[in-house]
């Protein structure tokens, strides 16, 4: 399949080159793969580095790897579609190396960190379509959350043919791209912070006579509980919450006690924490590599 089609085939049909190798690449093509929504045979990665990892990931699923150099150009040069995954830190330099590669209709798909669309088009020294993405990794079991923006280069196929690449994991949301830190604050870091709270709650249980193992099981079934009641009856979660407290009741006393805590603005304060971050990241790259600054 050539770049000038993309959009009017089956994402099935398209060659898919990972640039990185990091948990969030592997979550994606591990979904893709496990989905059967794209066959392994037409996902390749490369990586910088590390080739005792691209050899697990070969192995795993079946993927393309190489530690040829000449290979990997290739994989970038006929690939449909270039999924940007490197570390932030890593992205300037990366996305620079690969700009003789790239043909100006393939389309490239971001999913760094703070990295913004002006950004990558000024590495790229060109007009590109750009689809700059924040997925979580809850993507690996097809249940990632991921914003999803679009530079103006973007045709309508194009721009379908990247929310289906993550609502092939999950669901996608187009959201305008200043908003993109946010996502990351969001859904992004989310599944950072529903671990955190799963492991105070098995911690108390414990603490209070419960075994690990038990602990545990309550506590990943309350999780997955309430996420489903929230999402199978639409109704927002105040009015559930309002739902399982009892005037004067145990949960009410629990909740009383994480009010003084200041519960909600520290979990507010560490979203906008979170897009700050981003942000940060993404200037960070920006400057390293503004023109007439040396690399």
């Amino acid at each position: 399949m050539h770049s000038e089609t993309i959009g009017v085939h089956a994402l099935a049909e398209c060659q898919i080159c990972f640039i990185g190798a990091g948990s969030m690449a592997e979550a994606i093509f591990r979904g893709l793969i496990g989905r059967n929504i794209v066959d392994a045979a037409r996902i390749q990665v490369v990586n910088r580095q590390d080739n005792e990892k691209l050899l697990r990931l070969q192995e795993t699923y079946g993927v393309s790897t190489s530690e040829r150099q000449a290979d990997k150009d290739r994989f970038i040069r006929e690939a449909d579609i270039v999924v940007l995954a490197m570390k932030p830190k890593d992205a300037g330099s990366g996305i620079a190396a690969i700009r003789p590669l790239l043909r100006e209709n393939q389309l490239i798909v971001s999913v760094v960190a703070g990295l913004s669309i002006s950004t990558i088009e000024s590495l790229l020294d060109g007009t590109f379509p750009i689809v700059r993405t924040m997925p979580n990794t809850s993507s690996t079991i097809g249940l990632g959350a991921a914003g999803v923006s679009f530079s103006p280069a973007v045709t309508p196929e194009q721009r379908e043919m990247g929310l289906e690449l993550f609502r092939a994991v999950g669901e996608a949301v187009e959201v305008e791209e200043p908003l993109m830190e946010i996502v990351t604050g969001v859904s992004g870091s989310g599944p950072a912070y529903i671990y955190y709270m799963m492991e105070a709650m098995i911690a108390a249980g414990v603490r209070d006579g419960l075994s690990p193992e038990t602990a545990r099981q309550l506590t990943i079934q309350t999780v997955l509980g309430a996420a489903e009641m929230v999402r199978v009856t639409g109704e927002d979660p105040a009015d559930l919450r309002r739902k399982v407290t009892s005037p004067n009741g145990a949960t009410q006393a629990a909740l009383q006690k994480m009010d003084e805590y200041r519960f909600t603005e520290g979990v507010m304060n560490a979203v906008r924490r979170s897009a700050e971050r981003s942000r940060e990241m993404g200037d960070d790259i920006a400057a390293q590599y503004a023109p007439g600054k040396e690399s």
